[in-house]
């Protein structure tokens, strides 16, 4: 016998709300994996932050979006063919798996071992990153306190990989949630960076506590 649970009740509403939501419709329609390659192509209109030629970190990248609006904004004309060649530098990194795309060089392994930084740090070299994104987020316990120190672990490590990886112009954007740890966060994007910038896309559903912090140019 089947009972019907709380939790079954939110999955199917949930998944109704998914099979529903414009975003992902729109998501499916233009190709990508997500619906949260519109956040970024928001956070990007609104304040220039991917160029042709950039080099790009991508943490958190899993299934692969954000990495897919960043190749097809960096992407050269199609030739007649229908291709286009990549017009920079895509470093993506992610816990999970991801499915390859076209000149992007995936690394999979959990950003907080520091082996797996390590491996990062070696693809990246002597360069300088123009920009560092993180859609990384932890397994949610629904402790708040816990919760809280998950998020500003994962936070703090991707700002020290922006301080020391960054040139002094680049940027970093950040998912972050509003709650425990969200005003020391913020302080702590204020003492790394001249600009910051608090944004919540559209593409966010409204319900979520998630927003994204922008830094711009590193403080000295």
């Amino acid at each position: 016998m089947k009972v019907k649970t709380k939790s079954g009740k939110v999955n199917k509403a949930w998944l109704n709300d998914h099979v529903n939501d414009p975003w992902v419709k729109r998501a499916q329609k233009e190709g990508y994996r997500a619906r949260a390659a519109f956040k970024l192509e928001e956070i990007d209109q609104t304040f220039g932050l991917v160029r042709p030629g950039a080099f790009v970190v991508d943490l958190g990248s899993a299934p692969g979006a954000w990495s897919q609006y960043l190749r097809r904004r960096m992407g050269t004309r199609p030739d007649p063919q229908g291709t286009s060649s990549l017009n920079g530098t895509i470093i993506a990194l992610d816990l999970l798996p991801m499915e390859p795309i076209e000149g992007v060089h995936f690394i999979q392994g959990d950003f907080r071992e520091a082996e797996v930084l390590a491996r990062l740090e070696a693809v990246v070299g002597m360069a300088k990153a123009d920009l560092v994104v993180s859609d990384m987020a932890p397994n949610l316990s629904g402790i708040a306190s816990a919760d809280a120190a998950r998020v500003s672990d994962l936070i703090e490590l991707a700002v020290d990989f922006a301080r020391e990886h960054l040139k002094p112009e680049g940027s970093l954007v950040a998912k972050v949630f509003h709650g425990g740890a969200y005003d020391a966060l913020v302080h702590l994007f204020r003492q790394t960076f001249r600009t910051v910038k608090v944004h919540k896309p559209k593409a966010s559903r409204d319900r979520s506590a998630e927003t994204f912090l922008i830094g711009m140019g590193l403080r000295d």
